[in-house]
């Protein structure tokens, strides 16, 4: 049996596991990883921002766009515990990574050692990350790594992916031991299938309804299952909701897409909701924002809808709603289950008129609303021009990065997104700094295609550093920054729910307290990226092609009028806060219309 040192075992398992990328960054902890890694650099490119929550960010994004699993790497003590929000981020989210975090020497355990969490137990970090991770793993001794590692890399991937956290102690990354070979990992493609006498009873449910709707999620996108879903939602002439994570897999142009759901939701997406007899959700969990907070009309009017749930998690049957037929499969699999049995009985397609034509009637309203404002030129720019020529620009298969905040709102509204894995949302946990930093891992995942952060002032001012990184690694990403110089989703909150007091939530500077941010133009030039400020609408189109064309990290920042608020369609609550009833649209809850909004 060969002796092996713990830090080639791992660095031999991920080239072994073809895990092409290490995002990470140094120290004391991991240094000994450090040099193994560098003895496998022509396989595994380290890459090493500037902040470890960015290197997390980072392999989050790689993994949404390529599905397949990046690493981290980070130290003892502060450097992991930066790592926690991008786990947090990925786990609520289904985004699966290997985050290798070191920790003291063994031989050092509950001493109280430099970075040691030892006053509850020893070495007590996987503690730190349990929470925000399937599965934590910490390896004593370097004849534990090899299975540890299988353990690590099945557990990520299999069923509901996540991330998972391998916590490696110093001495066992230099220590040595005979070290007999695992066998070679037998492929991790299984899918769990339906139970055919439900996936009958399905389709036999779907072909009574009258007014069906899909709501398919990230489960679709993760099963890269677009081209079933497109097909059977034409089979069955079924309309299709999408959670943000799942936009793109019915391409957002086509008749029977209806966008999201929700508080921010597209109109004609709630209307359905709320009049559906019969909901297929595939893939998605109902949570409070694209399910108007549970409160029944606003989205949907469960349990007099009927619902058939499909989820490869059997803890998200059910629960927020109960369902009259639950389902645990992969939605590849269900979806071709569906189509085959839906050619068993070979019934003619649903025409469905009555319910299509209410849709294509509110689909006419949301337009007839919405459109005039596409075309206001003024200064600061309007949300919705700005939406729109990114769109104009972008090709189809371009790749956009969200984090939260206001303009996330308007994208989740107004974003046709024409293909999977072209829209990265930081939907659960809604990680600031998800989308400036995770737009490197996906250029890193898809370095052919045009990869753009669409980021708030707030979040970029949190991870401007990531202009360090697309320096360095030459990495060619554009940062759009809405810039409405404020915290502007919660200071909304403020306007909304507290009578206008308005305190944190804008950025001031002076004596008269004028509107302050950096100017992020020369903040990109400082880095020596390319920065261009964008005050009229006309020149934001022309400056992204121009940002495509150069093949060069680029910044453009946007001025964004903060006034202008995206109108609701469903609700959202915090609880014991009275909530707003929609400003565009009726709850409907059966039959009854309980109340009427109009305006925006």
């Amino acid at each position: 049996m060969p002796r092996r040192k713990g830090g080639d075992l791992i660095a031999e398992f991920l080239v072994r596991e073809k895990i092409e990328h290490v995002f990470g960054i140094c120290g004391h902890g991991n240094v000994g990883m450090l040099d193994a890694l560098h003895g496998v650099r022509d396989k595994v490119a380290l890459i090493s921002p500037r902040h470890e929550q960015t290197a997390g960010h980072m392999a989050d994004a790689y993994f949404r766009v390529k599905h397949h699993p990046a690493a981290t790497l980070t130290s003892c003590g502060p450097g992991s515990a930066n790592l926690v929000m991008a786990l947090a981020n990925a786990f609520a989210d289904s985004s699966a990574f290997l985050a290798i975090t070191g920790d003291v020497p063994t031989q050092q355990f509950n001493r109280g050692p430099f970075q040691e969490l030892y006053r509850h137990k020893e070495a007590d970090f996987p503690s730190v990350c349990r929470p925000v991770v399937k599965r934590s793993f910490q390896p004593t001794r370097v004849d534990m790594l090899p299975h540890t590692l299988r353990l690590a890399m099945d557990t990520m991937l299999g069923g509901r992916p996540g991330p998972v956290q391998v916590d490696v102690p110093f001495n066992v990354f230099q220590e040595e031991a005979d070290i007999t070979p695992e066998p070679d990992p037998a492929p991790r493609a299984r899918r769990a299938g339906a139970d055919p006498e439900d996936v009958a009873r399905a389709v036999a449910m779907l072909a009574q309804a009258r007014r069906p709707v899909l709501f398919i999620g990230h489960g679709v996108t993760l099963a890269e299952a677009s081209g079933e879903l497109t097909a059977l939602a034409e089979r069955l002439a079924i309309p299709v909701i999408a959670s943000p994570n799942g936009m793109g897999c019915l391409a957002m142009g086509h008749p029977l897409s209806l966008g999201f759901i929700g508080r921010n939701g597209a109109y004609p997406a709630n209307q359905a909701g709320r009049h559906a007899d019969l909901v297929l959700t595939v893939g998605a969990r109902f949570d409070d924002r694209s399910a108007s907070s549970w409160m029944e009309g606003y989205s949907w009017n469960f349990p007099a809808t009927k619902l058939i749930h499909v989820d490869v998690d059997v803890s998200e049957i059910g629960r927020n709603y109960p369902a009259d037929l639950g389902i645990i499969a992969d939605a590849k699999v269900f979806l071709r289950q569906m189509l085959a049995e839906c050619e068993r009985r070979g019934e003619a397609r649903p025409e469905r008129r009555e319910w299509l034509a209410e849709i294509d009637h509110w689909r006419a309203e949301w337009e007839a609303f919405t459109r005039p404002n596409f075309a206001l030129d003024t200064t600061p720019l309007r949300p919705e021009p700005v939406v729109a020529a990114i769109r104009a620009v972008l090709p189809d298969d371009a790749i956009i990065s969200l984090d939260s905040g206001v303009h996330h709102n308007w994208f989740m509204q107004f974003w046709e997104a024409r293909q999977p894995q072209t829209m990265l949302n930081p939907w659960g946990f809604s990680g600031m700094g998800f989308g400036v930093s995770g737009i490197l891992g996906a250029k890193l995942a898809a370095p052919e295609r045009v990869c753009v952060s669409v980021c708030g002032d707030g979040g970029f001012t949190m991870t401007p550093h990531v202009l360090c990184t697309a320096v360095e690694y030459d990495i060619p990403c554009i940062w759009v920054i809405w810039n409405n110089f404020a915290w502007g989703a919660i200071r909304d909150i403020q306007y909304g729910l507290f009578g206008g007091r308005e305190i944190g939530t804008a950025f001031y500077a002076g004596e008269n307290r004028a509107p302050y941010n950096p100017d992020f133009a020369a903040l990109a030039r400082a880095h020596g990226v390319a920065g261009v400020t964008i005050t009229k609408i006309g020149d934001l189109a022309p400056a992204l092609a121009a940002a495509i064309a150069s093949g060069k990290p680029y910044v453009l920042d946007v001025h964004v009028d903060a006034e202008v608020r995206p109108p609701a369609t469903g609700a959202w609550a915090l609880p014991p806060i009275p909530h707003k009833e929609p400003a565009f649209g009726r709850r409907q809850r059966g039959a009854e219309i309980v109340s009427t909004a109009g305006g925006a």
